[in-house]
This record gives C-alpha cells, structure tokens and sequence, in this order.
C-alpha cells in the first residue's frame, strides 16, 4: 500500500511538471553508468556493458539498451519531468534530435583519465568533454547565427554524475591502482576536485551556464561493499562512506565558489548520498523492503559478482533499493530524480531544478 501511495505521488509530480512551461532549451548529461544510457554498446573492448537480459527488463518491451538498471535511470526521469524526450546516447545521437540534448555518460568512466581501465574501454570525463565539443559543432551549424546559439546554450541544462568510479574502480582497488598508495584520501579528494573544476570550467567556457552536479552517493552501502565480509550485518562499510564524504563536501563547496564567481550562471549540488541514506534508513517509507542485497546478482549480499546474461532477478523490484552489485533499481531513480527536481535545499543546494527552470 505505501508503494502504491509513493507511485501515486510521483506519477501526481510528472503530471504537474508536465503542464508547466519549462526553460530549458536541452539537456546534456555527463556521467557513469549509474546514467550511461548505452553509449559503452558501441566500445568493442569494453567488459562495463548492460546490453543484455536481464538489464532493462522493466524499460519499455523489456528491451536491454545498455542502461545499467531494471528500468529508467535519473535522467530519464529528469528528462521526463522537465517535457524532454529521452535522451539519446552520444554514440548514436544524430540530426536535429541532439537539439534536446544528448547523454555521454560511459560506464567505468570518471573524473580520472585512469579510472576503470580495469574494465576495458569506456569514456572519461576527458572524453565526454570533447564530444560535447563535436555536438556543439554541429548545433551550430542547425542555429540561426551567434544570439540564438548563445541564448541556446545559456539555458540548456547540464547535470554531471561523476566520481562513483574514481572510488570503486580506482581508488579502493589497490591491486589495480597506485592512488590509495599516493594519496591520503583528504589529497584524492582535492585531486578529483581540481580536475573536475576544469572540465566543468572547460563546458562553462562554450556558454552552458546552468549546471546541477550530483555527489557520489553511499558506496558504503552498495552490495559490492557489503559482499567483502567487512561489514557487520545491517551496517555499511564506514571508510568508504567517510571517504566519498570528503570529496561531497567539497563538491558542495565549489558550487558557493562557482557561483560567486560566475555572476549570471547557476550551480547547483545535488545530494546524492543524503537521499539515497533517506531511502535505505527509511526504507518503509517509500515501500521498499530490501536494502542490503542486490536483485540481480551472486553470491554474498548478491554483490559478489553482478548481474550476469540471463540471470533471473528477484519478482519484486520495486522493495529493492539496489539492483545490482553497484546501481539503484528504477523505483530509487525515480525517487531521487524527483527530489532533485522539487526537493528542498537539503536534496538539491541551493535551489531544486524546478527552480533553476523558471530562472
């Protein structure tokens, strides 16, 4: 019953966003796989891949599209919200439907050019920075002249989900990777930063002024971690918590410097890990049940090895928080997604996407 009143609500949320007139000319995602919508389906080399049963079993017909869920990711729902169709990934984004944006977020990707080589092949923020600068060119080319690009651009909407890698497939790797050696994780935290402010710096630069940027959400939490038998029953594994924490609170920080600094733009912090500890503390609440295993995958808390071709997931997905060893099933991205539309301050800082919309 409360999972039908919190569908409800939600479903209420859409309709009304629907009817209003949004300001928003595109949206441009930036990110990993907890919102790559298929763009790593065309990397030959690459093992971090979701275009195969059961991923996307509750999309649309059931079809796998390279989302990295049973269903919707964030932005889908954020696109949905906000009146836009869904995004198209950047590797099969052609002709005018880039006008409403385009999504280049790579699974194994991070603000790192190293991280997730583990896995193969994938696009880094480094990447997806320059396709981005391939899109703009042939905006350009559809656009009016330099007012209309400009105005364009000034209100297209950027939202950027990074650094979840930087942390899994990097740092808390040791055996992969050097940073854990090299770096205290108050240094990790600063390196990620200093190279995140200039790629978010280097998109400012071609005219986007309106960004959200999402935190690194409880990795502590995810059945991955829980699998390593590190953790007590019923808890989360602390340091990894405590260590994206420091790189969260940074983050939240460079959203009061940029925008002191760029008079005439807008940054804001999604909270990532607060909603996502509301969800798992509270599960109840929203209806969910199940908050320490995936629903699709092997072994200890269903996180040892991830959901693999053919696997048959639990029945009822929608009790689950997590799908996978490392992603929320469509229910949280639902849930997340709405609190960064028409949150409060505490879920989108400082003000929510709905706000930033009628800016």
């Amino acid at each position: 019953m409360l999972a039908f009143l919190w569908l409800f609500l939600l479903a209420h949320e859409r309709i009304n966003a629907a009817a209003e007139a949004q300001k928003f000319s595109a949206m441009f995602a930036f990110g990993d796989s907890l919102i790559d919508h298929g763009n790593n389906n065309y990397l030959q080399y690459s093992l971090a891949k979701a275009n195969y049963v059961p991923y996307g079993v509750d999309f649309d017909q059931g079809v796998p599209t390279g989302r990295f869920c049973n269903g919707r990711t964030i932005i889908d729902f954020l696109g949905e919200l906000l009146g836009f169709p869904m995004l198209p990934p950047y590797t099969a984004a052609t002709g005018k439907n880039i006008l409403k944006g385009v999504n280049y977020a790579s699974a194994a990707g991070g603000i790192l050019d190293e991280t997730g080589r583990n896995l193969g092949q994938r696009f880094s923020l480094t990447d997806q920075v320059a396709s981005f600068r391939d899109t703009l060119n042939q905006i350009k080319a559809m656009m009016g002249g330099e007012e209309e690009l400009n105005h364009y651009l000034a209100n297209s909407l950027v939202v950027m989900v990074l650094g979840s890698n930087d942390y899994i497939n990097n740092y808390l790797q040791p055996s992969f990777y050097t940073s854990s050696y090299i770096y205290n994780p108050q240094q990790y935290a600063d390196l990620l930063i200093k190279l995140y402010t200039r790629q978010i710096l280097e998109l400012h630069s071609f005219g986007l002024k309106k960004f959200v940027l999402g935190g690194i959400g409880p990795l502590g939490c995810i059945p991955n971690q829980l699998a390593t038998g590190l953790v007590q029953p019923g808890k989360c594994f602390s340091f990894a918590n405590d260590i994206v924490g420091m790189f969260n609170m940074r983050l939240r920080s460079l959203v009061d410097q940029f925008n002191r600094d760029y008079n005439g733009s807008i940054f804001v912090y999604g909270n990532s890990f607060g909603a996502v500890m509301d969800v798992i503390t509270n599960a109840t609440k929203y209806g969910i049940t199940v908050t320490d295993r995936a629903c699709c995958g092997i072994g200890r808390n269903e996180g040892q090895i991830t959901c693999l071709p053919l696997s048959v997931p639990c029945a009822n997905r929608n009790q689950y928080v997590f799908w996978d060893a490392f992603h929320p099933t469509q229910i949280v991205n639902q849930i997340l997604a709405t609190r960064a539309y028409s949150g409060t301050p505490s879920d989108c800082y400082p003000i929510n996407i709905q706000q930033m919309a009628k800016l």
